[in-house]
């Protein structure tokens, strides 16, 4: 296992994810609550900016794009365990506590888009499936 992937499986195992996939389980129940929030982190992310996030920045943004779909009824394909994983990876995103605290300058977004990236890989084939229905819906549209 390479040091990428050892420091997200360390984020991943922390106590500080657990207890945002546990929140994301009730979150992910609630339209309302997932939309809530997606606002939160739309708004973390476009404050920090794309730097912050390296690489994991399309992995949000698909995240919530996905997360945005499924509150509103149009995607339900997605499984309930990829599901909480993703809205636990937002949650833990807009932790401003978690592995490594948000407040430490240079480091401070490196276990979130470790983690952003790692339940990526994790779910790709889920991720994957939903890249395809959104281009098709987009076919459709035009």
């Amino acid at each position: 296992m390479n040091a990428k992937n050892f420091f997200a499986k360390q984020v991943y195992d922390s106590r500080f994810f657990k207890e945002a996939a546990q929140k994301a389980r009730d979150i992910s129940e609630n339209p309302e609550q997932l939309n809530a929030l997606l606002v939160q982190a739309d708004k973390k992310a476009r404050e920090k900016g794309r730097g912050a996030l390296g690489e994991s920045w399309d992995t949000l943004m698909t995240f919530s794009r996905m997360v945005k779909a499924y509150a509103a009824g149009n995607y339900r394909k997605v499984p309930w365990k990829t599901l909480v994983a993703v809205v636990g990876a937002i949650v833990y995103f807009i932790m401003p506590l978690d592995f490594v605290p948000d407040i430490i300058l240079g480091l401070g977004f490196a276990d979130d888009a470790a983690l952003l990236l790692w339940i990526m890989r994790w779910f790709k084939k889920d991720m994957d499936e939903f890249l395809v229905w959104e281009e098709e819906i987009k076919g459709i549209r035009n």
